[in-house]
């Protein structure tokens, strides 16, 4: 992979050294075709005559069908990426001036792989290669209110700052550890693996590669207490091998962080042995250690705010939550679902759905243009309540109980996906009486 930028500024950062004034940075995403051996700086300059052929943008853009040959070889596809997160209230993207930052990849193909210790039955931990093609899209299919993917990007960038120009850890803390915490179906799980292969695309001209490491909690903090922490400690020997690699970025994805809680709660009450709390402990004592490295991150999920370990909040730089996604957001969430699937022609793309700021620039006025977008509008206020992961699956269910077509009209889809909104609050109520 390689990363070169316009003007050779250092990556993620969005403005000059020295500069009292932030100037907006956009990022240009290029996916290189698996079997192309082209070299990086290559790619570069032919995209480079893509985007000054293009001149402007008027916000994100992914394009896959290329006039230049040699691009149509060796690339993929060619994204502006999160131009909604750069600060700029901007609507014109100039493609020919410096603030461009380019980064060129290719996606692993390889599916996760499980780290099993000691021959034990349930693995204890999932193992990727970044940036793989099963989370490619995942950063930009995240919907959330308030800007956590922008807070996020800008964590790694003082992260990689402070390390960079070696701040005294001893007067300055920080511990790399992010915790997401919220109800489930949130997508906290989601967006920490999608940030890991955003920060690996991002960071391609630092590192070669990424590594993700996401461990079992409910094998490592309720089957293997007997083993006094053994376990423990020959899975973070096998990180630390990854970590001592300086060519690769790790990521250590500790999903239901809140499992530490309740073995140290039960060591503490005697309804579990002693050798619970030394598991806890050396896993802490590990995160302590590792956190000195450079090229790690430590990314934490939990479902149940009140039940964390204080032991562990206090190591976590960020506590960000993640709640239920806002009307607003369940309209995004649906229209990008929308968009996908007039795509694919399964819904009749020859009506357009206008977005939010495009209702609003029409002030919300029903006419031929808007009564599409806003009944979607409606759907979107009715459904909220759900998850977003149930969000995500409501455009299949719609199709799946209430059309069985392999094509239809936008109006069609949308009646369907009310009635599929209905259906969940309907079988959410049912499981209650139960």
């Amino acid at each position: 992979m390689s990363s070169v930028t316009m003007d050779q500024v250092p990556e993620l950062d969005d403005a000059p050294s020295g500069s009292s004034v932030t100037t907006p940075v956009y990022h240009i995403e290029i996916c290189q075709s698996p079997s192309s051996t082209a070299k990086g700086n290559i790619i570069k300059e032919h995209v480079l005559g893509l985007l000054h052929r293009q001149k402007v943008a008027y916000g994100d853009f992914v394009l896959t069908e290329f006039d230049d040959p040699f691009l149509h070889e060796h690339v993929k596809s060619v994204a502006l990426c999160d131009s909604d997160l750069s600060g700029s209230n901007r609507q014109t993207i100039d493609l020919c001036g410096r603030q461009l930052r380019l980064h060129v990849f290719q996606l692993q193909e390889d599916g996760p792989g499980m780290e099993e210790l000691d021959e034990e039955d349930l693995a204890a931990a999932t193992h990727w290669l970044l940036p793989a093609r099963d989370l490619h899209g995942m950063w930009d299919s995240l919907v959330f209110d308030e800007d956590v993917k922008g807070q996020l990007l800008n964590y790694a960038t003082t992260t990689l700052l402070f390390s960079d120009k070696q701040v005294d850890s001893n007067v300055i803390t920080w511990n790399k550890v992010i915790l997401l915490h919220g109800p489930p179906g949130t997508g906290k799980t989601s967006l920490c693996k999608a940030l890991a292969q955003k920060l690996v695309v991002r960071l391609s001209d630092r590192y070669s590669y990424g590594q993700l490491i996401e461990i079992n909690s409910h094998s490592l903090f309720s089957k293997w207490f007997s083993e006094s922490g053994k376990l423990v400690m020959k899975m973070f020997q096998k990180i630390q091998e990854l970590i001592d690699d300086q060519e690769a970025i790790v990521f250590v994805l500790i999903d239901e962080v809140e499992s530490l809680t309740s073995a140290r709660k039960s060591a503490m009450s005697g309804s579990e042995p002693s050798d619970a709390i030394r598991v806890v402990n050396a896993l802490l004592t590990q995160l302590d250690q590792i956190k000195r490295h450079p090229n790690v991150m430590i990314l934490t999920t939990s479902n149940v705010t009140g039940a964390i370990d204080l032991a562990f909040v206090d190591r976590a730089d960020i506590k960000q939550y993640i709640g239920p996604p806002s009307p607003a957001a369940i309209f995004k969430i649906f229209h990008s679902c929308i968009s996908e699937l007039m795509r694919v022609d399964i819904i009749s793309p020859a009506q357009q759905l206008l977005d939010l700021r495009g209702l609003e620039a029409m002030r919300f006025m029903e006419n031929d243009a808007t009564k599409s977008s806003l009944m979607l509008r409606d759907i979107a206020n009715k459904a909220h309540g759900l998850s977003g992961r149930t969000l995500r699956k409501l455009p299949f269910i719609a199709h799946a109980m209430f059309i069985q077509s392999a094509s239809v009209t936008l109006e069609e889809f949308l009646v369907a996906l009310g009635q599929g909104v209905e259906r969940q609050f309907q079988e959410r109520e049912d499981l209650t009486k139960e």
